[in-house]
């Protein structure tokens, strides 16, 4: 444990970030595990529908900073991919 107080309070905003953090991949991934499952299903008008809905997740995890802008683009050209060619 620190001894120096700024890095008491550090440690403390770090934790709420961690947990901001996790919340927001969490519900990412979710949702690209969803979009998998249904193009492996087949359903194309459903995979239409949840692809924007991952894409305005995909582009707020970017924006908050748990993903990268070439991994959010590389996943979107993925899954645009798949649901084209179903």
């Amino acid at each position: 444990m620190a001894n120096i107080k700024s890095q008491k309070k550090r440690i403390k905003t770090n934790e709420k970030a961690r947990l901001r953090n996790k919340v927001q991949k969490s519900a990412t991934r979710t949702e690209i595990k969803k979009l998998d499952s249904i193009i492996t299903e087949g359903n194309k008008v459903e995979a239409e529908k949840l692809l924007s809905v991952v894409y305005k997740k995909i582009d707020s995890s970017v924006s908050k900073g748990t993903m990268t802008k070439n991994k959010a683009a590389r996943q979107k050209s993925r899954f645009t991919k798949k649901v084209n060619q179903m």
